[in-house]
């Protein structure tokens, strides 16, 4: 399959050697399929399979900056906010054998006091992750990404959708996320992890 078919395909369709019961020659992705990936994609494995898709549009990178500059009082040593985290865009996050990227990441500095510099990925999960969704990851975002970052003890996922402009704040409740609140518009938002700040949810989508 060609570069320019899989930008074409729908998500649910660009992912590869997918095991199949009674198949145990189907062979199982892994870093090196994702480090042989073609650079304008994300590559992540989920569940075995090797996923292509296309990197962010511009609507849902600006969105993505936008949020990290809202929170970016919490990366650091606190100056110029409450601290105590590091927030990253896209971390590369090597859970076991699955390998995920989230929009953001962020990790207390009390599990994470320093950036690891031996490898160029993560092998220590989360404390709080995002995901802007798009029609292309949605599905995969809010279904096996988000039972592996479960799996994994991430305590808050966040869902920001740039299309009907709304933040989703979940929380881990046992084995699954609970919905603790639903942002829309233009809302002042207080949210967990990072309820210690306000800021107004319409900077997110503003032109």
């Amino acid at each position: 399959m060609d570069v320019a078919t899989i930008a074409e395909t729908p998500v649910s369709s660009r992912c590869y050697d997918e095991p199949m019961p009674g198949d145990p020659a189907r062979k199982q992705a892994t870093y090196e399929d994702v480090l042989a990936a073609p650079r304008h994609l994300v590559a992540e494995v989920v569940r075995g399979s090797l996923s292509l898709v296309p990197r962010p549009r511009p609507l849902h990178s600006r969105t993505s900056s936008r949020l990290g500059i809202r929170l970016g009082g919490f990366d650091g040593d606190g100056q110029d906010g409450p601290g105590g985290w590091v927030i990253l865009d896209e971390p590369e996050l090597h859970l076991g054998p699955e390998i995920v990227v989230p929009d953001l990441g962020g990790w207390r500095r009390a599990r994470m006091p320093e950036l690891p510099t031996d490898l160029p990925y993560f092998v220590l999960a989360p404390d709080w992750a995002c995901e802007v969704l798009s029609p292309s990851t949605e599905r995969l975002d809010r279904s096996d990404k988000a039972e592996i970052y479960a799996e994994h003890g991430v305590t808050n996922v966040w869902f920001v959708d740039p299309e009907i402009q709304t933040l989703e704040v979940l929380r881990l409740d046992g084995a699954t996320y609970r919905l603790i609140k639903t942002f829309g518009g233009d809302a002042h938002v207080r949210a967990e992890p990072f309820d210690a700040i306000e800021f107004a949810l319409a900077t997110l989508w503003q032109r």
